[in-house]
């Protein structure tokens, strides 16, 4: 996917035009880079807005974009919905992917929170039900399958929100809850599975339950897989999911904390894989080449931060430098090869749930209550550049496509970019 990715770009930067499409929650790479260029800085309902759509329910999953299809998921009253818009906001269709429903914590989630993955042809949607579907772009349903059924039931408390990873025709999942934990690999275009390994962990209590999604790892032509709950970080080879390495004591045992779910989800650059935990612990920066057990002093060890790790929002590496969004909106920006801090800086009040995003030399945060977009310069030094504020909710992180910037809202899907001139 990454290689197609690179060539589409690569044709569309050629051409002098904007790069194209968002196909998964954290962009082309899946890393929170967006190729974009010129795309403004200040938005608003009077400003730079080119449309917003109504939706027909909430839900926090991220928008997908290619073409001239945007796709997100919802729930209408106890219909799990994946929908279709056009890039001027018009409803294409839905599809009804399953049913049920419970609130996280009355406000933070629902059972559509997963992101859909595409490739520009089908789009692919899992709902916290079980519910794994594939559709043509055009809405024709073309397999469907129950992870719960085929895997077993999940016991999770907030529900099952892992977003799955599209790479060489294949759909890799992370199923990690107190009945199970599995890394499963299927067929994309008929969702048979392909590979399901068991990974084992002494993880108890609530830490079995993970709410963080699989990343790929990629450079050049080596890739793999890396999963994260349970008290580890682990890399599965993608051919048959056997394990290359295993990071441990994220939660170490002489101070165990029995309700450290993982929620943040790792990111993998080409020279660093940073590893988040939860509650204030650890951040560890992985070098890709590791094997077996990492541990604290492991020569595949980059750094270990012993603190400050975002809790929900996922890193993000850039340029040298690493970048991680604490719940409450602090920012942190580190060295990536040592480690050191450059700044830590609050940015607005509030709960912050999205991942931060890299666009044009600028990192984007999300404000999930007041609805601001926070966009700060990139480089060693804090300097905010906009406070960028919509009367929604913003739980779902930015996608960036074609010169437009979509925020996902419990209310509205909107779209901001430079007026046509």
């Amino acid at each position: 996917m990454r290689g197609l990715m690179a060539v589409a770009m690569a044709g569309c930067v050629a051409a002098g035009a904007l790069a194209g499409p968002w196909p998964t929650w954290r962009g082309p790479l899946g890393d929170g880079h967006s190729p974009e260029k010129g795309l403004p800085t200040a938005w608003g309902e009077t400003q730079n807005l080119l449309w917003k759509a109504p939706l027909p329910g909430m839900g926090c999953s991220t928008p997908v974009v290619w073409g001239d299809s945007i796709f997100l998921t919802c729930v209408v009253e106890k219909d799990l919905l994946l929908l279709a818009y056009d890039t001027k906001g018009k409803e294409k269709w839905q599809a009804k992917l399953g049913s049920g429903n419970v609130p996280a914590r009355t406000d933070e989630g629902n059972w559509a929170s997963a992101s859909a993955v595409t490739d520009g042809k089908h789009v692919w949607a899992f709902v916290a039900s079980g519910d794994l579907a594939c559709h043509a772009v055009d809405g024709t349903k073309v397999w469907a399958v129950n992870l719960q059924e085929k895997y077993g039931k999940f016991n999770i408390q907030f529900g099952m929100h892992s977003t799955p990873v599209l790479h060489d025709g294949k759909l890799f999942v992370q199923l990690l809850h107190t009945g199970a934990q599995l890394v499963i690999a299927l067929d994309a275009a008929t969702g048979k599975e392909v590979w399901k390994v068991t990974r084992p962990s002494e993880g108890t209590d609530e830490n079995p339950h993970s709410y963080a999604s699989p990343v790929l790892w990629q450079d050049g032509g080596k890739a793999y897989l890396v999963t994260h709950g349970n008290d580890h970080a682990v890399a599965h080879d993608l051919k048959d999911g056997h394990e290359i390495w295993r990071v441990i004591d994220l939660n170490p045992k002489d101070k165990y904390n029995k309700y450290l779910r993982f929620v943040a989800s790792p990111v993998a650059a080409p020279g660093l894989i940073v590893v988040p935990t939860a509650k204030n612990g650890q951040v560890v920066g992985i070098k890709p080449g590791a094997t077996g057990i990492v541990g604290p002093g492991s020569g595949h060890e980059q750094w270990r931060k012993p603190s400050n790790t975002p809790d929900v929002p996922s890193p993000l590496v850039a340029d040298g430098l690493v970048y991680l969004c604490r719940e409450n909106g602090t920012l942190i920006c580190i060295d990536a090869a040592s480690g050191q801090e450059y700044y830590q800086e609050r940015t607005t009040a509030g709960r912050f749930r999205a991942s931060p995003v890299l666009v044009d030399g600028h990192v984007l945060v999300t404000n999930r209550d007041k609805g601001t977009v926070t966009v700060v310069k990139a480089g060693k030094k804090f300097e905010k550049v906009a406070d960028n504020t919509v009367p929604d909710v913003l739980a779902a992180s930015p996608a960036i496509a074609d010169g437009k910037i979509y925020l996902r809202g419990f209310k509205y899907l909107w779209a901001f970019g430079a007026p046509a001139r």
